[in-house]
């Protein structure tokens, strides 16, 4: 399942939180509309993802994902496109919720993330290999306790809630995009260029965990 939030925070338009997830679940889904493929591809977008239902039981990805499990639906991968337009080259314009990260990882945001819980560690690094073997654009993966600030932030803690792996691609949000829940977060803010990267990228990724 691959899959996005189309809700925003009540008086931001949401262009990159979480326009670009959408608009990219659109994308892709598109591209692969007409392929035969070797595995059942579900292309979601989810309702209520934002405050006051973060979180919680009527976060629309979390009452998908619990019919699935009580459909008894073998979901291999789950992919939650959270925040995923925009870059910067400046000097310290990524931030990360604890010193230890801020240690390993770059301090310029420039880059697309992977983020994951422990359990789904081998699909993370099965999926950031394979988007580093066909896109060009800088790419940091973690798995990572899902109770560090950050992680469990979108729609994949509600797969992770019923035993499935899933992980979440992003821009980092509110520890790099200055609008993050913002009236600011406005189309124009978005890094286009970078933003199709990813896209493309993740079409092949999807193509070659179709062949697994």
């Amino acid at each position: 399942d691959l899959g996005a939030h189309y809700d925003s925070v009540f008086g931001s338009p949401g262009a990159n939180d979480n326009g670009s997830g959408v608009a990219a679940t659109l994308a892709l889904a598109r591209r692969f509309a007409a392929r035969k493929t070797e595995h059942t591809l579900r292309f979601v977008a989810f309702v209520n993802e934002e405050p006051p239902y973060f979180l919680s039981g009527e976060m629309g990805s979390l009452v998908y994902a619990g019919r699935c499990k009580a459909h008894g639906d073998k979901i291999s991968a789950m992919i939650s496109l959270e925040t995923i337009g925009y870059f910067s080259d400046a000097p310290n314009s990524q931030i990360y919720p604890s010193r230890v990260l801020g240690a390993f990882y770059p301090k310029v945001g420039n880059f697309i993330g992977f983020v994951g819980n422990v359990h789904s560690r081998t699909l993370l690094r099965r999926v950031i290999g394979l988007f580093r073997k066909h896109s060009k654009i800088p790419s940091e993966g973690a798995a990572l306790p899902w109770f560090i600030p950050g992680v469990s932030w979108s729609d994949q803690w509600s797969f992770w809630k019923h035993g499935y792996p899933g992980i979440m691609i992003t821009d980092t949000a509110p520890f790099r995009y200055p609008y993050y829940h913002s009236g600011n977060d406005t189309p124009d803010k978005l890094d286009y260029d970078r933003f199709s990267l990813v896209v493309s990228g993740m079409e092949r990724v999807i193509q070659d965990l179709d062949k697994l």
